[in-house]
């Protein structure tokens, strides 16, 4: 794990499986736009979560590029789900526009809500093709410029699943805070 504290929050970095994060109260799927389960990260989260997390989703779809919406965690170890629908590298664009507004959406939404603990996958770098090295730079910088906006988030993790991604996180957040 890494872990760096800006502007008073604690930003983590973590090798691992975003359904297994019981220490944080929300986590975030990287969805599709139908909020179906699908391959990767909605994958994981639907099978974990069992069939009430896609019956609770069916009346928010669609949902486009760049929104978030906020649904129960059903059998998660966390109370709530944020599901974010990331772009597609070189299709949706602005890309780089739309994965910003994936990260900020997903902070605000959880901070009114009241939550305090947040964990992300990396958004859009699987099937949707996301290069790992702009994604993670989008992802942190997104982070830092909206910490001044939240009223009640304490931590936000990153779950990354493979380890180079993790490495490339890791040199990006330790840019980040120097």
């Amino acid at each position: 794990m890494v872990e760096v504290s800006i502007q008073n929050i604690q930003v983590e970095l973590v090798r691992g499986d975003i359904t297994q994060q019981p220490d944080v109260l929300v986590i975030v799927n990287a969805a599709n736009a139908q909020l179906e389960t699908g391959g990767g990260v909605a994958g994981a989260i639907h099978r974990a979560a069992g069939p009430a997390l896609a019956e609770e989703c069916k009346p928010m779809a669609p949902i486009n590029p760049g929104e978030a919406v906020i649904s129960s965690g059903h059998r998660l170890p966390n109370g709530h789900v944020i599901h974010c629908l990331g772009p597609v590298y070189g299709v949706d664009q602005p890309s780089d526009t739309l994965l910003a507004d994936c990260y900020r959406n997903a902070l605000l939404l959880a901070d009114e809500y009241k939550l305090t603990s947040i964990a992300f996958p990396s958004i859009s770098t699987g099937a949707f093709g996301y290069p790992i090295e702009p994604a993670a730079g989008i992802a942190l910088d997104t982070i830092k410029n909206t910490l001044p906006r939240l009223k009640n988030i304490q931590k936000i993790r990153l779950v990354l699943f493979d380890q180079s991604d993790f490495k490339i996180f890791e040199e990006k957040l330790r840019a980040l805070k120097d």
